[in-house]
């Protein structure tokens, strides 16, 4: 695909100056220069054209907010002094992959006072001797060639200012803030679901303590009845109370019988 209808789809609708990052990887340069991009792209802050068949950055906009340069995997041999002009505020550059030999080459990076990093894998100049040493003496600001720092100590993963996350960042942050509320939420639904459970509990236990009282009470009242009767029978004549009892036991009094067989 041309740089050109690259541009295009990857501007969606986009103003250039609405454009904090841009990817034009593995798209076609004109001769091996840039083509289609322009100062417009003024806030600029990420730029990644790797594969691209680049021969020369000498058709590089002036991008005063540029802050990473991603040139891996192209024909650069020089003309580095154009970045120093266009884009002042560079922090990570990535030349690896290109047709750099020389350290003198790399000279024009010392116009770039905030340059931290910078990458030069597979380039011919990494097989110089003292190559890594001469490199930081020549560009005193940096503090990490090739990932490692001047002690070899390793570089972070990233940079979020310097890859341009940050609003990606922002965007993570928004959906753990989201699931934290929905979080919230689930936790006070589960406290509403305890809390009338628990009244349903209690409801249940204020329900039976009723029916005990109510149960204890008819206890008390059969109770009550029954002495009753047996205080009514101990104030009968002796014979109308054994008369009684055999009445509700079902048996006949044998005076009652030999009444009868005398009749």
């Amino acid at each position: 695909m041309e740089m050109k209808k690259r541009l295009t789809l990857e501007l969606r609708n986009k103003k250039p100056g609405e454009v904090k990052e841009l990817v034009l990887d593995n798209c076609r340069s004109d001769d091996g220069k840039i083509v289609g991009l322009s100062s417009d792209f003024e806030n600029l802050e990420f730029l990644s054209m790797i594969n691209i068949n680049l021969l020369s950055v000498s058709n590089l906009p002036k991008l005063s907010k540029l802050r990473k340069l991603e040139l891996s995997d192209n024909r650069i041999s020089g003309g580095l002094e154009v970045l120093a002009e266009r884009t002042p505020n560079l922090t990570h550059l990535n030349l690896s992959g290109n047709k750099i030999k020389d350290i003198n080459t790399l000279e024009p990076l010392k116009k770039l006072p905030n340059l931290h990093s910078l990458d030069l894998f597979n380039c011919e100049v990494t097989m110089l001797i003292n190559y890594r040493e001469s490199v930081f003496t020549l560009l005193p600001q940096l503090t990490y060639l090739d990932g490692f720092d001047a002690d070899d100590q390793e570089a972070p993963d990233s940079d979020p200012e310097a890859d341009g996350d940050g609003l990606e960042d922002e965007y993570e942050n928004g959906e753990e803030g989201e699931e934290e509320d929905d979080d919230e939420e689930e936790d006070d639904l589960d406290e509403e679901v305890i809390d009338d459970e628990e009244d349903e509990d209690d409801d249940l236990e204020g329900e039976e303590e009723e029916d005990g009282v109510d149960d204890e009470e008819e206890d008390e009242e059969e109770d009550g009845e029954d002495d009753e009767e047996d205080e009514a029978d101990d104030d009968l004549p002796r014979g109308e109370k054994r008369k009684r009892n055999l009445e509700d036991e079902g048996e006949e009094d044998p005076e009652d019988e030999e009444d009868d067989e005398d009749d």
